[in-house]
């Protein structure tokens, strides 16, 4: 069925919640599967027509299997969101093309499979499953005949076309490392492109692995998306060889791929995480260092592939220098205030992993006891009774039962959640967001009193995905689909938009996931949390059973940060977070208070065109 909007008229069909979803870059060759069909471009009326979110038909195609043997550089990396900005960098489309052309186009890089669709890379619930929402005639299939475009092997792709990224300049690595006496150890990535000063005080993969943090003995490494080659590259030359252990959740076509892109390096071993829920993901991202002067846990919001180190907004903990506890120490020695290594070991556990034993050992000879951070992770499955505050939600709801103060007035100090993805979230706001989610945000220490105190949710506009340095491929990192924000209008109520000033990062569009709780005039924060969950129930758990019961499907890991446990009340905002200073101010990674949508704004969404009005690179957007 056929659109008008002020990003042309277009068409979508069938529904990204499909009982048998592609893991983090599988292809699947049922017949089933579910793609948007080709698209026909008329400009719209006028740009300042009321958008309208499209219905949805079913069109049955035939999606071609993948070659038995792929090389390695043509492998696809990540959900298909960004398999459809790796299409848009490759093969982009100018803003002075015609529509007609970029209808072309997009027959090309499809390759006769239409538009496929798919869950972000973290969600969805699929509490609607194959389901039809249209009762249009069904379509025929694109002729097989389709000319494929031959792809360069560039990946991962660049903003800029068949270009290479943009070089980092000489002192861009190693440059500034942050203060080790930072009590907060809370580090924005670099980005490429900004002013220096912006830059200082922040961390590049490069960085973290550098000689300068230890001299690394082996590594574990925790991540939903693989480049292995650029991985490898990050380590320091005289490291480059030490063991590195993968842990991932990728199955099937994606697993061999995974394995396929290590077979140059020997060194490379890997530990599949367990995904028994359907719709989970190993979504975690995480560094375990092993040194000759002791262990370090870094805790980030990166995948390990370039473009999540470019020209993205990330963050990360960087724990402490861990040393080594004395010959005959107890397993229970070296503990935190905050039990970070019972939780972490916890964590490590669920996984039931061979592989992850030498780890689990090497942990517990350490002294982890220097740690300020509570640990909060998730981890598939269904707990009832006190395994219900072990993971997700719950788990953070039990901290800051635990571990915070009622504030005065605390019913105006606003809850904010900024992420990069969002699930399922169901007919209204009452079915999880302001029910047991908001429940959980809004818990200040063992106050009788329920508030419902404003909630901002931060995710990027269009505006701010197509002027941001990457442009629309920006938008292939924020998988929000068309299929589920249609089924939530009420969510968009919501939305702020992206704007990063004070950490000049406005332009580099957020991968990051924060959520905290801020004074009305949002100069304290009276908790924060940095973490790889998105918006979505499957990552941070949803009841069940009369709330008996809840069900986690994806692994997921962040820190909390309390006042209580730096000797604090609340932590006071950074106004100028950079270039860095012994300022005792929190960094926050956008701008205070956050900025409402105005009426034109929309959300991007990832899987419709935008070919209204040109990217930083002078192209529109056109998913395939």
């Amino acid at each position: 069925m056929s659109q008008d909007s002020h990003h042309g008229k277009w068409t979508v069909s069938s529904s990204d919640e499909d009982d048998d979803l592609p893991l983090s870059g599988t292809t699947t060759s049922k017949p089933h599967q579910p793609a948007l069909s080709s698209p026909s471009y008329q400009p719209a009326a006028s740009a300042s027509h009321t958008p309208t979110i499209p219905k949805i038909e079913a069109a049955p195609v035939e999606v071609k299997p993948e070659p038995a043997n792929a090389p390695v550089s043509s492998l696809v990396i990540g959900s298909e969101a960004r398999q459809s900005a790796a299409a848009n960098q490759v093969n982009t489309v100018k803003y002075e093309s015609s529509p007609s052309l970029a209808g072309k186009r997009k027959h090309e890089v499809s390759d006769g499979t239409g538009w496929a669709l798919s869950d972000s890379e973290d969600d969805d619930d699929g509490d609607v499953k194959g389901k039809s929402l249209g009762n249009s005639p069904k379509r025929a299939p694109p002729s097989p005949k389709t000319k494929k475009v031959k792809v360069e092997n560039e990946r991962p792709p660049s903003p800029y076309g068949r270009l290479e990224y943009i070089d980092e300049p000489e002192d861009f690595f190693e440059s500034s490392i942050p203060p080790l006496n930072d009590p907060y150890r809370f580090y924005l990535n670099k980005v490429t492109g900004l002013d220096r000063k912006y830059n200082s005080g922040a961390l590049h993969i490069r960085d973290i692995l550098s000689p300068l943090f230890g001299t690394l003995k082996e590594s574990a490494q925790f991540n939903y998306c693989f480049d292995i080659a650029w991985m490898v590259d990050q380590y320091p030359s005289e490291f480059r060889d030490r063991p590195v252990l993968i842990v991932h959740g990728d199955k099937r076509e994606a697993k061999a791929r995974l394995l396929q892109q290590a077979k140059p390096y020997p060194h490379v071993h890997f530990c599949q995480a367990k995904l028994d829920i359907a719709f989970g993901t190993h979504h975690t991202k995480m560094m375990l260092l092993w040194y000759e002067e002791g262990f370090r846990v870094v805790i980030t919001t990166s995948n390990l592939i370039r473009a999540d180190w470019y020209q993205k907004s990330q963050g990360m903990w960087m724990s402490p220098l861990f040393p080594r506890l004395p010959k005959g120490s107890s397993d229970d020695e070296g503990e935190s205030a905050t039990f970070f290594k019972r939780d972490l070991l916890e964590y490590l556990a669920a996984y039931r992993a061979p592989e992850l034993e030498e780890w689990i050992q090497r942990i517990r000879e350490h002294d982890l006891s220097e740690t300020k951070v509570y640990l909060v992770g998730s981890t598939p499955g269904r707990y009832v009774g006190p395994d219900m505050e072990r993971w997700g939600h719950l788990r953070l709801r039990k901290l800051l039962y635990e571990h915070t103060e009622p504030i005065a007035g605390e019913e105006r100090w606003p809850v904010i959640g900024q992420f990069s993805s969002i699930g399922s979230l169901g007919v209204d706001q009452t079915k999880w967001l302001t029910g047991e989610f908001q429940r959980t945000m809004t818990t200040l220490g063992k106050s009788s009193i329920r508030s419902a105190p404003p909630l901002h949710l931060v995710y990027p506009s269009v505006e701010d995905v197509r002027t941001s340095l990457e442009g629309y491929p920006a938008g292939g990192s924020l998988p929000y689909s068309i299929q589920t924000a249609q089924k939530q209008l009420w969510l968009h109520s919501f939305f702020h938009r992206w704007k990063a000033d004070a950490t000049g990062r406005s332009h580099a569009m957020p991968h990051i996931k924060t959520y905290m709780r801020a004074s009305p005039d949002f100069t304290q924060l009276a908790w924060f949390f940095v973490t790889s969950a998105n918006l979505s129930k499957a990552a941070w758990g949803a009841m069940e059973k009369n709330s008996t019961q809840v069900m986690v499907r994806s692994y997921e890991l962040g820190v909390l940060y309390v006042p209580s446990a730096f000797n604090m009340k609340t932590f006071p905002v950074s106004g100028n977070p950079f270039p860095v200073s012994s300022s005792s101010g929190f960094t926050v990674p956008f701008d205070l208070p956050p900025t409402s949508y105005s009426p034109k704004d929309q959300p991007w969404i990832w899987n419709i065109p935008y070919n209204q009005a040109p990217d930083t690179h002078g192209n529109i957007w056109v998913p395939s």
